[in-house]
């Protein structure tokens, strides 16, 4: 396999590891600069070139892309993606991670732990987002932070209130977090390739510090997560849209809580915790991956006339509760079940004996008319409203709706 890993620090560790790992499995391999690009757009042939000159052909590009070099870093990636250059982690998935507020707002509509989280502009809305997110203390995150810089502990409202409002001044775009006060100073760091949790750790802060992290003083400890933390940390990644990531967790009264999905996780501190060859699993998962790469099933398989993919929820009370799949008669009507979500779990090519259960959800594939009646029709969530908290124009809000 010709690999090119894009980073723009060929001495730090990580890229060092990835590197050494490459080579010692036989791999041709080199490190480019991904600033040292420039891209090539003409009519069916995309093209690269590398410090002026055009760049030979690669199997696969593994991106470390920095958070300062993301617009450009990411572009650099999708032209390989054009190009049919296998990457584990998608110039979509890049961008979608790197964005805080974006990769919440894309986690929350699946069934995932997260802290309640609330983003803000106006000054008049920063108390009422406060109290949504359950009151002080409360964590204050600026979008564009890494390893821990520019996140805050505020200790009651006014405080919060007074740091939300200066960071603005500053045009910093700001997060309100619910603080995890079992989890204080805290976390644990998943590291997912492909479909599995290969290593993971738990980060601990040292002294007064609630930050955890390694570049904090943060003292990390191998860790084996249970099946509900594996389960989390992989669907996280996948939606992101990555097959190697770093998930950062907190471990709430109510199970795995996710901070963020981080697109270039560092190898140095989980490597150095747990002792195992994570550099060389990531390579070896690109190898296998080559000759097999993902594809987008909803832009492929809707090529076909007619045809499409849709999902499906099983409702309670319906008809193909307790019925498996054989019996529920979809296979007749040209429709076919690629994957079945129950809960955390993902079965792939369900068997026909398989019994379905309310709140399935189907991944399907066959004629879209057949399964237009299977789609739910999409509800308007009922608002949570906690006692002593309506305000007149909420109750007149609520009144017309009903």
């Amino acid at each position: 396999m010709k690999l090119a890993i894009l980073s723009t620090a060929p001495r730090c560790y990580s890229t060092r590891r990835l590197k050494q790992a490459a080579l010692e499995r036989g791999h041709n391999v080199k490190t480019l600069n991904t600033l040292r690009f420039s891209i090539g757009l003409d009519e069916g042939e995309p093209s690269l070139y590398f410090r002026g000159s055009e760049l030979s052909e690669y199997d696969a590009v593994l991106p470390r892309i920095g958070a300062s070099i993301t617009y450009f870093g990411t572009a650099v990636v999708r032209q390989f993606e054009q190009m049919d250059v296998y990457t584990p982690n998608t110039a979509a998935g890049i961008v979608n991670s790197r964005d805080k507020l974006r990769s919440l707002q894309i986690l929350s509509r699946h069934d995932l732990g997260m802290p309640s989280t609330a983003f803000v502009r106006d000054r008049k809305d920063v108390l009422a987002a406060i109290e949504r997110v359950g009151g002080a203390p409360v964590i204050i995150k600026i979008l564009e932070g890494t390893q821990g810089v520019g996140v805050i502990l505020a200790d009651n409202n006014k405080v919060a209130e007074a740091i939300i409002e200066t960071l603005q001044t500053a045009k910093q775009n700001v997060l309100v977090q619910r603080f995890v006060k079992e989890s204080k100073g805290k976390d644990i760091r998943a590291f997912v390739v492909g479909d599995q949790v290969i290593a993971s750790m738990r980060r601990v802060a040292q002294g007064d510090e609630f930050r955890s992290n390694v570049h904090r003083g943060g003292k990390a400890e191998a860790i084996e997560l249970d099946d509900a933390f594996q389960q989390t940390a992989v669907r996280a990644a996948q939606i992101m849209g990555l097959r190697v990531a770093g998930v950062d967790m907190l471990e709430g009264k109510d199970g795995p809580q996710i901070m963020e999905v981080n697109s270039s996780p560092g190898l140095e501190g989980i490597e150095g915790a747990t002792g195992l060859d994570i550099a060389g699993a990531i390579i070896d998962y690109i190898g296998g991956r080559v000759n097999f790469p993902d594809i987008d099933l909803r832009q492929r398989l809707t090529v076909s006339k007619g045809h499409g993919v849709a999902d499906v929820v099983i409702p309670e009370g319906s008809n193909y509760v307790g019925k498996t799949i054989e019996q529920s008669g979809l296979r007749e009507r040209d429709i076919a079940i690629l994957n079945l979500h129950r809960g955390t779990s993902v079965i792939s090519n369900p068997k026909a004996s398989r019994v379905l259960e309310a709140g399935d959800k189907l991944l399907c594939y066959g004629k879209l008319d057949q399964m237009r009646d299977l789609v739910p029709a999409k509800q308007r969530k009922k608002r949570r409203v906690k006692a002593g908290k309506l305000d007149p124009q909420l109750l007149e809000d609520l009144e017309t709706e009903r």
